[in-house]
């Protein structure tokens, strides 16, 4: 992303496009009114003859600015009401600002920051500024440049920020831009088309992105997924020209215990990567199918929440799995019937080969379960349609067998605004997925509750006495309209709330 944001000092004479902030009611911010004194009151004038605009969180209206003098422009934003202030809704009017400013023609802007009640002057204006860099982001990789003749479309290049405590306010951006450099690398992950990005490709780009940062990489290949009994991540893989990956990421920032008796515990994480998927020979319908290259949004959560704890130096051990796979149909994929066996020894009978992301992540959870011991293991996967039914594109459906687990885990979505909604597991649902001629079979035995015999059918996967969640962001990874923070399509989803997770409750 070219964009720049800075954070200046007050100018005594303000010029070019400026950004003023008002509360709920109409109330102008401190900022606001210096400028409208100096220009003899008409940011008021104007407000008199704009009824419609209250100061409600992210409203946006523009004032145009008084015939030649150096203010150009001046939008008005409204902040809500300032007792109800806090970051998040901070972020959200950012966010709504960037997608007005973006499509202003305007290239530099100067937002001048608030005082709140209840908010400190620099985490108003960091957080606003995290907002606009979050909705700012641009994904224009395949875009062709433009000719030379023509004259290319107007972008916004630059906001500059102005705060009175422009070194405090700057510190804490940085520290946010960790967590967003994390979210953004998710979303390009998502966006990058298919025939890019696959499993080996997958696997080069996590190493090229991690590696300098510090983080451990493993990427075990086709070959020896099969010598290690991985059938199911195998069978998933095999219609694929593009074969399949496993990679480990491994990040290890706890300070040494005090004490030998003092073992470090290891926190999990686990990505469904299934580069694309057409069902394989349970072929997909055609329409929308394009959309497909998200399927491996859960692994691109994981890898986007690795570069944000790698950034700001956790001080944690974790590690990373992803399982990558390609499903495809050819004479050498997988068929519905068929019996595979996983590398936690369990068979599973194939009832449909489009219920393939359960088959990657059964090796992943096995595989972190017996060679790091976990702590927790919380895995992410684009799993199943039904979770859209029940709770749409608004929250993440998530399955957990620890009540402390998940209430971490429902504090940190409530800070970080990604939000998760508890699902049932329950013991119907395990028996729901016992196959009669295997061990298991990868769907339920009706249509009925697929998340939950989706989740039940991990549930098969995790050793007793393992805390463990799961999370089917099939609604959240993809969006097909803007929100205040995230532009459409890759979202990014998950890194926030557990990278929140970890720092709040997980730290040494």
């Amino acid at each position: 992303m070219s964009l720049k944001i800075s954070f200046p000092k007050a100018s005594a004479k303000p010029k070019g496009a400026i950004v003023v902030c008002a509360f709920e009611g109409g109330e102008l911010g401190a900022q606001a009114k210096a400028l409208d004194k100096t220009l003899k009151g008409f940011i008021t004038a104007n407000l008199k003859n704009n009824v419609q605009f209250t100061g409600k969180n992210g409203e946006i209206l523009g004032l145009g600015a008084p015939a030649g003098g150096a203010v150009t422009h001046i939008t008005l934003l409204g902040l809500g009401k300032d007792q109800d202030l806090d970051a998040l809704k901070t972020e959200t009017a950012g966010g709504k600002l960037a997608a007005a400013l973006t499509k202003s023609g305007t290239e530099s802007a100067t937002l001048l920051g608030e005082k709140s009640k209840k908010l400190k002057t620099e985490t108003l204006a960091a957080h606003l500024a995290n907002g606009f860099a979050l909705r700012a982001y641009d994904f224009d990789r395949y875009k062709s440049k433009p000719d030379k003749k023509d004259k290319p479309p107007l972008k916004l290049k630059t906001l500059s920020v102005v705060t009175p405590n422009p070194a405090n306010t700057k510190k804490l951006f940085e520290d946010l831009s960790r967590v967003r450099s994390g979210t953004l690398l998710a979303r390009d992950l998502v966006n990058t088309a298919p025939n890019d990005l696959y499993p080996e490709s997958y696997a080069k780009i996590i190493q090229n992105e991690l590696k300098p940062l510090g983080i451990e990489i493993e990427i075990i290949d086709d070959k020896k997924l099969e010598k290690l009994g991985m059938g199911g991540i195998s069978a998933v893989g095999q219609g694929s020209s593009r074969k399949p990956r496993m990679v480990i990421m491994r990040w290890n920032g706890a300070p040494p215990p005090k004490t030998k008796a003092k073992n470090l515990s290891t926190l999990g994480f686990v990505g469904k990567g299934v580069t694309f998927d057409t069902g394989g020979i349970s072929l997909k319908p055609g329409p929308n199918m394009d959309e497909m290259k998200m399927d491996m949004g859960g692994s691109a959560a994981v890898v986007g929440l690795m570069k944000t704890l790698a950034l700001r130096g956790a001080k944690c051990n974790a590690v990373g799995v992803v399982g990558l796979a390609e499903n495809m149909p050819s004479s050498n994929a997988y068929r519905p019937g068929d019996i595979i066996k996983t590398y936690a020894g369990k068979t599973i009978e194939v009832l449909n080969t489009d219920a393939e992301g359960r088959l990657v992540l059964a090796d992943c959870l096995t595989y972190i379960q017996k060679t790091y011991k976990p702590e927790f293991i919380i895995d992410l996967a684009t799993l199943t349609g039904a979770i859209l039914i029940a709770l749409g594109h608004e929250y993440c459906g998530t399955f957990a067998n620890d009540d402390t687990l998940w209430k971490q885990m429902e504090k940190a979505s409530e800070q970080s605004g990604e939000k998760l909604w508890r699902m049932p597991l329950d013991e119907v649902w395990t028996k729901e997925v016992e196959s009669e001629i295997a061990d298991l079979q990868n769907t339920g035995k009706s249509r009925n509750a697929g998340s939950c015999t989706a989740a039940a059918f991990l549930g098969h996967f995790i050793e007793e006495g393992t805390r463990w969640a799961h999370m089917d962001i099939a609604g959240t990874a993809w969006r097909k309209s803007d929100q205040p923070t995230v532009p459409k399509f890759g979202s990014g989803f998950g890194v926030r709330v557990l990278n929140d997770l970890v720092a709040k409750y997980y730290e040494s």
